[in-house]
C-alpha cells in the first residue's frame, strides 16, 4: 500500500491492554512495513529478572541485572502457519512466558531501571533507523522516534482495557479472574504516568485515538488513513 520511498516512521503510545500491539501489527502488515513490539522487549527482561531471581517486591538486584543486560539479545520473527509474532531473547522463544500475569505484575518495576531503558531505547533505535516501522509502547513517540511522522496515543477505559486483557490471558491458558487484571492495568497505569524517566504522556503532535468502542477494522481503517495524509 505504501509507494513513498521514504517509508514513514509510526509510533504507536498508549496505556497498557489498550490493543496498541494488535493494531500496530494490523498495520505493519496493511503498510508492509516492519512491526517493533517494544513492550515485549521490556517484558523480555523483566523474565530475564524473574529467572535470576533478582525481584524483591518493589526492589530489582540492580549490580547483578547490569551485566545481564551487556549481553541481552532481542528479536522477532514472524510465524507465517500461525500469523503471529514471536519475541527471541538470547536465542530462544519466549513469547509465551513473557504475557503471563506474574510477568505484568513486575513490568512496572523493571521497566523504569535507567540503563535497562537506555539499552533497550537503543536498540529499538537501532532496529528503526532505517524507516518503515511501526512500533508500539510508552515513550515511542516522546523519546525513542520524537520525530516520527505519524506519532498516535492508544486509550480506553480500564475496564475496557481489563476485559480485553483478561479475555486473552484465558484464551491463552492462564488461570486468573477479572478483578486481578483490572488491579493490575489501574497500577501500571499510575506506574507508568509517574514514574521519573520517560512516564508515559501524549506527544505534543500526536494524534488521540480512543478504541473503547472501536473494533480493530475500524481502528486500522482511521490509521490507513492518517497514513495516506501524512504521505501526501
Amino acid at each position: 500500500m505504501e509507494t513513498k520511498k521514504n517509508k514513514l516512521t509510526i509510533a504507536i503510545d498508549g496505556h497498557s491492554s489498550c490493543g496498541k500491539s494488535t493494531v500496530a501489527k494490523d498495520l505493519a502488515k496493511a503498510l508492509g512495513y516492519t512491526y517493533i513490539d517494544s513492550g515485549a522487549m521490556y517484558r523480555s527482561v523483566t523474565l530475564l529478572c524473574m529467572e535470576h531471581d533478582l525481584i524483591d517486591g518493589e526492589q530489582v538486584n540492580l549490580v547483578a541485572l547490569k551485566p545481564l543486560m551487556e549481553n541481552l539479545s532481542i528479536h522477532f520473527t514472524f510465524d507465517v502457519e500461525k500469523q503471529q509474532y514471536i519475541t527471541w531473547m538470547n536465542n530462544r522463544k519466549v513469547e509465551h512466558k513473557i504475557r503471563s500475569i506474574e510477568v505484568a505484575n513486575n513490568v512496572s518495576v523493571v521497566s523504569k531501571i535507567d540503563f535497562v531503558r537506555s539499552k533497550l531505547v537503543a536498540m529499538q533505535q537501532e532496529m528503526g533507523k532505517q524507516g518503515g516501522i511501526v512500533m508500539d509502547g510508552r515513550d515511542i513517540g516522546t523519546v525513542v522516534f520524537t520525530d516520527a511522522e505519524l506519532k498516535i496515543f492508544m486509550t480506553a477505559s480500564p475496564q475496557v482495557r481489563a476485559q480485553r486483557r483478561f479475555d486473552e490471558l484465558k484464551a491463552a491458558g492462564h488461570q486468573l479472574t477479572f478483578e486481578e487484571v483490572l488491579e493490575n492495568i489501574e497500577k501500571r497505569d499510575f506506574m507508568d504516568a509517574n514514574r521519573e524517566i520517560a512516564p508515559l504522556k501524549k506527544a505534543d503532535d500526536a494524534v488521540v485515538l480512543d478504541n473503547s468502542s472501536l473494533s480493530k477494522e475500524e481502528q486500522l481503517a482511521i490509521l490507513i488513513d492518517l497514513v495516506e495524509q501524512r504521505s501526501n
